[in-house]
């Protein structure tokens, strides 16, 4: 038995290396696919587009826009009118305009109370409020406010705030789920298209050990794939850290892939062609990805979304390996993690294996 299913699972890998129309979507998802994701996703402000009325014609106005730098911020561009401010902002030439009063200055060198105007180009949300917070703090620093509280940040896991890292290693766990349900099922949907499965029931081989050794073979195609992408990109390009144990994250992968399988089981005993694949892949997918903390955080989510998000097992693989390459937790402290991967993703495959093999 032993040698009939590693000769399966040797012809799967064989029959994946000769389509290079395969080879060639694993190496562009685990390289580049996950290059861009960590280079070409940007949080922070950068390259903002700054327009500005200034009526008062005095010194406080430009000592505020001069604080509005490289890189961060475009030259701030100046407008005659509150009307043109507006128009410009509409047709996304800016994305945070600023009005300054004819009183403006004037208030200001008395001490009287203050009003500077902003309009925000909401559409671009994350830029636009973080740049917000970026005028507040000038303000108040030119303002020479004295607070009673003094708060002090101790940046923990990241303390460059770099968020490069974190989205090259986010988008790798996200591309390692959609692979492994996709080639897990076009493995088995390939045999319908190509007439070949009415064959492999013929086979005097156990349906079990067939199931078994085709999606095995998948598995451990993405397992190479992680590791391209680790020493690539996500170490190479990137330099993430990895605080804790390498072995672990491995180990953790590789049952979360096991488990993702499943996923391409269940679809493939109901997709009849690679098209229903990729629908079928995609309707599945997106609700575990938007569950698991990947995109939002689960505790900003409706408490609903928060006890729905204990069905993804992408939740525990997320959290588990964030822990380990971040935070360096150690084998000990892992095991919330391999046991919400294995119960769930456990209970997944079975369901998937169990629906396949009615079809042998």
């Amino acid at each position: 038995m032993t040698k009939i299913f590693w000769a399966i699972v040797g012809k799967e890998l064989i029959a994946f290396i000769r389509s290079w129309q395969l080879v060639f979507v694993v190496l562009y998802a685990f390289s580049v696919e996950v290059y861009i994701a960590g280079s070409g996703i940007e949080i922070n402000p950068r390259n903002v587009a700054v327009g500005y009325v200034d009526l008062t014609g005095g010194g406080m106005s430009q000592k505020i826009l001069t604080r509005l730098h490289a890189p961060e911020f475009l030259p701030p561009k100046r407008f005659d009118s509150q009307q043109q401010l507006s128009r410009a902002i509409f047709n996304k030439e800016i994305i945070i305009g600023i009005v300054f009063n004819a009183d403006f200055e004037k208030n200001w060198r008395g001490g009287k109370r203050t009003q500077l105007d902003v309009l925000v180009d909401a559409t671009a949300a994350s830029q636009a409020y973080t740049t917000l917070g970026y005028l507040q703090n000038i303000v108040l620093d030119l303002s020479g406010v004295n607070l009673l509280l003094e708060i002090a940040s101790h940046k923990l896991f990241n303390p460059n705030a770099d968020n490069h890292t974190f989205m090259a290693l986010t988008e790798m766990l996200s591309i390692i789920t959609m692979l492994t349900v996709i080639l897990t099922a076009v493995v088995f949907v390939r045999e319908k298209e190509q007439g070949t499965w009415d064959i492999m029931l013929l086979m005097p081989v156990d349906p079990k050990l067939i199931i078994l050794a085709k999606s095995f073979s998948q598995v451990i195609i993405v397992m190479v794939g992680i590791v391209i992408s680790l020493g690539f990109v996500v170490f190479g390009m990137f330099e993430t850290p990895m605080n804790g144990s390498f072995a672990a994250f491995m180990v953790l992968s590789f049952f979360y892939v096991f488990a993702t399988a499943g996923i391409g089981l269940f679809i493939a005993a109901v997709a009849r062609d690679v098209m229903q694949v990729a629908q079928l892949s995609i309707i599945i997918m997106m609700p575990m990805i938007f569950l698991s903390g990947a995109w939002t955080p689960i505790h900003a989510m409706h408490p609903l979304l928060q006890l729905l998000s204990y069905a993804s097992p992408l939740r525990y693989y997320i959290e588990g390996s964030e822990s380990i390459f971040y935070r360096g937790t150690q084998w000990g402290d892992l095991w919330p993690y391999f046991l919400g991967v294995t119960a769930v993703g456990g209970v997944m495959y079975a369901m998937g294996f169990r629906k396949i093999g009615r079809l042998f």
